[in-house]
């Protein structure tokens, strides 16, 4: 049985250079969503340590984005260097997020570390782009793909998003293959400037 596109994340998260030629394509070109602060507790269960692996592949999330609440597990899928191509990803809503941190506690999952983020999301084509304040990392941009294409060409649609950003002139491109939760942990692993 193959993965939907809905259980598999292909994303791009970086800093780049020059945000203004980004954020003046989206005011014309984008569909604007929202802007949210989202706070993400990240945890681990204590019989399956997720940081005893470098780079980290695995992690279980419970997002207040807003008053909106949902629990998700991502499971990343590395090249042999490092970079992260692309997510199992697994996400559910839910209704009470104190009761869900009751729920992890009492089974032994342990808490890692917060993400405290303020997000705009637009959509354009068939990306979900989002600029992100990450308290105590500074600003980056994710780039989502929400198209209908088989996560087979994790590589050529990651490669598509990079030339995106260079087309619009976004300068220097930082890419960040581990995630918020691993570069405050002090775990960033790989990153690329393109």
């Amino acid at each position: 049985m193959s993965k939907t596109m809905k259980e598999t994340e292909i994303e791009l998260q970086a800093k780049i250079e020059h945000v203004e030629p980004l954020l003046s394509f989206l005011d014309k070109e984008g569909k604007f969503q929202f802007e949210k602060r989202q706070v993400d507790q990240y945890f681990t269960p204590a019989h399956r340590d997720f940081l005893s692996k470098n780079p980290i592949e695995e992690w279980l999330r419970l997002r207040d984005s807003g008053g909106a609440y949902s629990l998700n597990y991502k499971k990343w899928h590395f090249d042999g260097e490092g970079r992260g191509l692309y997510a199992d990803e697994y996400e559910t809503k839910l209704e009470n997020f104190r009761m869900a941190e009751k729920i992890l506690a009492a089974v032994d999952v342990k808490p890692l570390v917060v993400v405290d983020k303020n997000r705009r999301v637009w959509l354009y084509a068939d990306y979900e782009i989002s600029l992100d304040s990450v308290k105590d990392l500074g600003d980056f941009v994710e780039i989502e793909y929400k198209g209908q294409r088989d996560s087979s060409e994790h590589k050529e649609i990651l490669e598509e998003m990079v030339g995106f950003l260079k087309k619009l002139g976004c300068g220097a491109i930082e890419m960040n293959h581990s995630g918020y939760p691993a570069l405050l942990l002090g775990r960033g692993g790989r990153t690329d400037v393109l």
